[in-house]
């Protein structure tokens, strides 16, 4: 059993937690997300802080979900830092109006799960 799994997350939101995880770890970034779409499709992605462009980890994801034509989404996942983006919140339930997000602290245990309104 993962870690992921240990915290209440069944296995395939666990699989969106160790990919959120490991973008974040592979990039450096502040947060790693991943999402779920309704097809069983998943996109990882992190923070992007350039000069130019600032997305959350959680716009990311979605932005590349959108890009490949995602029908909706099924859940997603912010790995580390604070339970604060209601921009990618937004963009999540743009899509899928009660998507669950969930947000993980930093040694993989849930800080909070949001849902649409």
């Amino acid at each position: 059993m993962s870690t992921a799994e240990e915290a209440g997350f069944g296995s395939e939101d666990a699989k969106l937690v160790t990919l959120a995880r490991a973008t974040m770890s592979r990039t450096g970034a502040r947060q790693g997300a991943a999402l779920r779409d309704t097809d069983g499709r998943t996109y990882a992605a992190a923070t992007v802080a350039l000069p130019s462009l600032r997305l959350s980890a959680l716009q990311a994801a979605v932005a590349m979900a959108i890009a490949a034509a995602a029908p909706g989404v099924e859940a997603a996942v912010v790995f580390g830092g604070e339970p604060d983006d209601p921009e990618g919140m937004a963009a999540v339930h743009d899509l899928t109006a009660d998507a669950p997000v969930y947000f993980v602290d930093r040694q993989g245990r849930p800080a909070t799960r949001c849902r649409g309104t």
